[in-house]
C-alpha cells in the first residue's frame, strides 16, 4: 500500500527507457528511482548524455519510436483523478495514487497541460513562427477549457475541430477555435510571467521576441492548464546570466504563488543551488546519488558528485585551478556497457570492488541520502585501488572487456526481445 506517502505527489520506481536503434539497444534510463514532494523543486543534474531529459520525458509520456519505456512504475498522487478512473482501471489505482503505466495512452495524454506541463529547452523551436504568441497561448488555454467540460473524454480537447472549422474561423469570428475568454486569459498569463505591454505583445510573432521574452512566453504557455507538476528542461539554456537569473526568480515566484511542484533538469550546479530542495545526480542512465541540497553539496559521497562540484569555479578561491572530470560519458549502447560501476574508469578512487555493479545504499546513515557507490559502505583503501591505466584497452584484463549483447543479465535480454510499443513523443538526450 502507498498510504504512508502522504506528502509525495510523484514517485518513480525502477524506470527503464530503451531506444532500439540500428546500432543496437540504448539504455538511456536504467532503473531510476525518484520521489518528489508536493510543492518542492527536485533537480536532476549531470553531464550531457546522462539521461536527464529522457527521464523527464518518460515521466510525462513523451517518448517516441524507436524509444520505449520497458519497465518501472510512475506513480502520481491525485485523489480526484484516482476517483475518476478507478472503475475503469482498478489495478492501477491505490487510494489517491495512480500508476500511470497501468492506464491507457489516452488517459495519460489527458494529463498533459492540466496535471503535467513542460518547459522545453529551445523556445524558438517550440513556437509556430506563423502564429502570434498570444494566439498560441490562447489555444493552450482553450484546450484545457474544453477538456474541463468533459474531463474523462480526450475528444473534448478538440470537440471535432476540423480543417473545415479552421477555414470557417478565418471568415466567421464566432467559429474560431479560441474564444475571447481564452485570449483574455492568455494576456493575463503573459502579464503573470512579467512580459511588458502584454496586450500588444500578444499580437506579435515569435521572431519579434528576444530569447528571454520567448522563454517567459513558453512558461506562460506551460501554465495555461495550471499544472500540478511543471517539468523544466534546461529552462535557462542559451540565455545570458542576467536573463537566467530573471527566469529562475520568475519560476521561484510562480511556484510560491501557485503551489506548483517543479522537476528541474539541468547541467548547471548553480541553478540547482539556487532552486532545488532535493537533488538527484545522474550518470549513465542511473541516479548515482540523491538527497537534500545540503546532502549533495556539503556531504556528498559519490566521486562523480565531487567531480561535478570540482568543475565549478569557486569565487572565494578564484586563483585555484578547476578540476575537470577526466574522460567522457560512456556509451549507453547495451553491448558496450558492462556490469561494473559505469564511472569506475573515470574515478580517482576506483577499487577492486568497483568491478561489480554497485547497488544503492544509504549514505552517512541518513534515510533520505543515498548513493550507488561502494564508498557508502567502506572507506577508500589505496591498497585495493585499481592500478593506473587499468581500463586502457591494451592493459585491461580479459575479464573486464566490454560485455557483449548475449552476456548481459536476463532482465536486459528480456527487454531486448520486446518489440517497440506504440509511443507518444520525445527524444533521446
Amino acid at each position: 500500500m502507498l498510504a504512508d506517502m502522504t506528502e509525495e505527489i510523484l514517485r518513480v520506481e525502477g524506470l527503464k527507457t530503451r531506444f532500439f536503434t540500428d546500432e543496437g539497444q540504448v539504455n538511456a534510463v536504467d532503473g531510476v528511482d525518484i520521489a518528489i514532494e508536493r510543492g518542492d523543486t527536485y533537480g536532476i543534474v549531470g553531464e550531457s548524455g546522462s539521461g536527464k531529459s529522457v527521464t523527464a520525458r518518460s515521466i510525462i509520456d513523451l517518448i517516441e519510436s524507436p524509444g520505449e519505456i520497458t519497465d518501472g512504475r510512475i506513480l502520481y498522487r491525485n485523489q480526484e483523478f484516482a476517483d475518476g478512473i478507478r472503475d475503469d482501471n482498478p489495478d492501477a489505482v491505490d487510494g489517491a495514487w495512480v500508476d500511470l503505466r497501468g492506464v491507457s495512452s489516452s488517459v495519460r495524454r489527458s494529463l498533459r497541460g492540466s496535471n503535467f506541463s513542460m518547459i522545453f529547452q529551445d523556445p524558438q523551436s517550440s513556437f509556430n513562427p506563423t502564429i502570434t504568441v498570444g494566439e498560441q497561448i490562447a489555444e493552450a488555454v482553450e484546450v484545457q477549457r474544453r477538456a474541463s467540460a468533459n474531463p474523462r473524454s480526450t475528444r473534448a480537447r478538440s470537440k471535432e475541430y476540423t480543417l473545415t472549422s479552421l477555414a470557417l474561423g478565418t471568415i466567421l469570428p464566432s467559429k474560431r477555435y479560441v474564444t475571447p475568454a481564452s485570449r483574455e486569459r492568455a494576456i493575463e498569463l503573459l502579464e503573470l510571467v512579467g512580459i511588458p505591454d502584454p496586450v500588444e505583445r500578444a499580437d506579435e510573432y515569435p521572431h519579434e521576441y528576444s530569447g528571454g521574452m520567448l522563454q517567459r512566453a513558453m512558461i506562460a504557455q506551460a501554465l495555461a492548464g495550471e499544472p500540478d507538476v511543471l517539468v523544466a528542461d534546461e529552462p535557462t539554456t542559451a540565455l545570458d546570466v542576467t536573463i537566467q537569473a530573471q527566469i529562475l526568480d520568475l519560476l521561484d515566484d510562480l511556484q510560491e504563488e501557485l503551489g506548483m511542484t517543479i522537476l528541474l533538469i539541468t547541467h548547471n550546479l548553480g541553478v540547482v543551488a539556487r532552486m532545488c530542495d532535493r537533488v538527484g545526480v545522474m550518470y549513465a542512465g542511473e541516479i548515482v546519488e540523491r538527497g537534500t541540497l545540503e546532502d549533495v553539496f556539503d556531504d556528498h559521497v559519490h566521486p562523480y558528485t565531487r567531480g561535478l562540484l570540482g568543475s565549478v569555479p569557486d569565487l572565494e578561491g578564484a586563483s585555484d585551478r578547476l578540476q575537470p572530470i577526466p574522460g567522457n560519458v560512456p556509451s549507453l549502447l547495451d553491448h558496450e556497457m558492462n556490469r561494473r560501476c559505469h564511472f569506475a574508469d573515470r574515478c580517482p578512487k576506483a577499487m577492486e570492488a568497483c568491478l561489480e555493479h554497485p547497488s544503492e545504499h544509504s549514505a552517512r546513515g541518513s534515510d533520505h541520502h543515498a548513493a550507488r557507490c561502494v564508498l557508502t559502505r567502506t572507506e577508500y583503501d589505496e591498497a585495493r585501488a585499481l592500478a593506473d591505466g587499468y581500463f586502457d584497452e591494451a592493459d585491461r584484463p580479459a575479464g573486464d572487456k566490454h560485455v557483449g549483447p548475449d552476456e548481459r543479465d536476463e532482465t536486459l535480454d528480456e527487454d531486448r526481445q520486446h518489440p517497440p510499443a506504440e509511443t507518444t513523443g520525445g527524444e533521446h538526450q
